[in-house]
């Protein structure tokens, strides 16, 4: 099944799908194929997102995207775990975003991390990609558990954080929702904002399927009940798969640090840790 979302100049359109009341479409489900669609130029800032109907409480969460072809300037799209609308003032995130570029094959993948509303330090990373991620589908994956943060693509690691004492004041620590988003990113996305979206190249199709999501489902009638069964009652999944406290999930392989390695010596061009120009001192856990 594909479900197809248009955003188009209409107002009545694009009132009815982004409005307060139908704007978070709570459709999310690892049997579907999700395209987002946006049609023609807009004068204000859209976002179009998807919301899991669970909250997690640590877990393994995964999308196959793949990208617009076409002139993608200023456009963003993001696989990401947030709390933001429980916690407002001290939410935590987890994101995935992918920066659109003038060059259809220079799509820019940012990381970052954010804890108890530590938004004033932003902990960004970029790396270029290794392949077209317009041609076809690449797998974005967040390991997020007591020992470490994980991002993946395609089964190779790209950045670990440890929860160490460092971290320890901006280490997500509370439930968070999984969301897929695609939106217009002009003010910042690509070179800083001086490469805006150019709707002349529109429609800009993001599609994602084989979604999952393996954790600790937060009961939000009892904030202390967490399901963290192996499988979350989803039998299609093999037994001992645990994300939280799995021999496989708790510690990096030495093969996976060897890929981590390549990946952050070849394609990472930015890391906060090295921006000694925007912090005078040095975020603790960089040291």
């Amino acid at each position: 099944m594909i479900l197809l979302l248009q955003i188009t100049s209409n107002t009545s359109l694009i009132s009815s799908l982004i409005s307060p009341s139908t704007r978070v479409f709570r459709i999310f489900s690892a049997a579907k194929t999700f395209k987002y669609l946006i049609m023609a130029p807009i004068s204000t800032l859209f976002s179009i997102r998807f919301q899991s109907l669970d909250m997690y409480y640590y877990g393994f969460f995964s999308a196959s995207i793949k990208l617009p072809s076409t002139y993608s300037a200023g456009v963003v799209v993001a696989f990401y775990m947030s709390n933001s609308e429980v916690y407002p003032k001290k939410h935590d995130e987890l994101d995935i975003e992918l920066l659109g570029h003038e060059k259809r094959k220079e799509w820019v993948l940012q990381t970052n991390v954010y804890g108890d509303g530590s938004v004033s330090t932003g902990r960004e990373e970029k790396f270029y990609l290794w392949f077209d991620p317009s041609q076809q589908f690449h797998e974005y994956t967040i390991i997020w558990n007591p020992h470490h943060i994980v991002f993946m693509v395609d089964n190779i690691p790209v950045r670990e954080v440890n929860h160490s004492e460092a971290m320890s004041t901006a280490y997500p620590s509370k439930p968070m929702s999984i969301f897929s988003t695609i939106w217009d990113g002009s003010d910042w996305a690509t070179h800083g904002g001086k490469k805006p979206v150019n709707y002349n190249f529109a429609p800009f199709i993001a599609s994602f399927k084989e979604m999952e999501m393996e954790g600790c489902v937060w009961n939000q009638s009892n904030s202390s009940n967490y399901n963290c069964s192996n499988n979350n009652g989803d039998h299609s999944v093999p037994m001992g798969i645990n994300p939280i406290e799995g021999e496989q999930f708790v510690k990096l392989s030495e093969e996976q640090k060897m890929g981590m390695k390549w990946v952050r010596d070849k394609f990472m061009f930015y890391s906060y840790c090295k921006d000694l120009n925007r912090f005078k001192i040095l975020p603790p856990e960089c040291k």
